[in-house]
């Protein structure tokens, strides 16, 4: 396993150590000793997600608030996606900025995003099946959303707007301006 830092504080890219020969493949997809020793973060998960998409589906921004934030460790197991993380800590050096990132069944890249970033992907191909794994519990009451389009982050999600399949909370979603996170 390799880790790549990407230009937002505490946001990484995981890149598998992978075996081929005649019969396939194998990786280890995640290793939660070497993530912690490789990163100094804590890397236990208690919830993983797994979310099947068509070409357009745009799910995101989205993140959990207060005591229910949580940090991902996400892939793509079919398809294509670009793949987004917004920094949304008040504190930190590279708070109001965005990372994408394509993440592939082919290439196995795994992005980390940290607790208080926002985080969404679109999906690139026919269809798409994406995993998450989250170091906290989802709460319902504690969901936030950020403007997929917010201009303030101008964020280019690789295909045309009019091509985007949403859902009503996140065509509902809170400006980055107006954030109550």
């Amino acid at each position: 396993m390799k880790i790549k830092e990407t230009p937002l504080k505490d946001c990484y890219i995981i890149e598998p150590t992978i075996f081929e020969d005649e019969r396939g493949y194998f990786f280890e997809k995640f290793n939660e000793e070497k993530f912690e020793q490789l990163t100094g973060l804590n890397g236990h998960f208690v919830q993983d997600n797994i979310s099947k998409s068509s070409y357009g589906v745009l799910r995101g921004i989205h993140l959990q608030k207060g005591e229910h934030a949580q940090a991902k460790l996400v892939s793509c197991l079919e398809g294509k996606v670009w793949d987004i993380a917004v920094d949304l800590r008040e504190d930190s050096p590279t708070f109001g900025k965005w990372f994408g990132i394509e993440l592939t069944a082919e290439n196995k890249l795994q992005l980390y995003v940290p607790r208080g970033f926002g985080h969404g992907f679109c999906v690139l191909t026919e269809t798409a099946v994406f995993s998450y794994k989250c170091d906290n519990f989802y709460n319902k009451e504690s969901e936030g959303c950020v403007k997929f389009n917010d201009p303030d982050l101008n964020i280019d999600w690789k295909i045309e707007e009019k091509d985007m399949i949403l859902s009503e909370k996140d065509q509902k979603a809170e400006s980055f301006k107006e954030r109550n996170f």
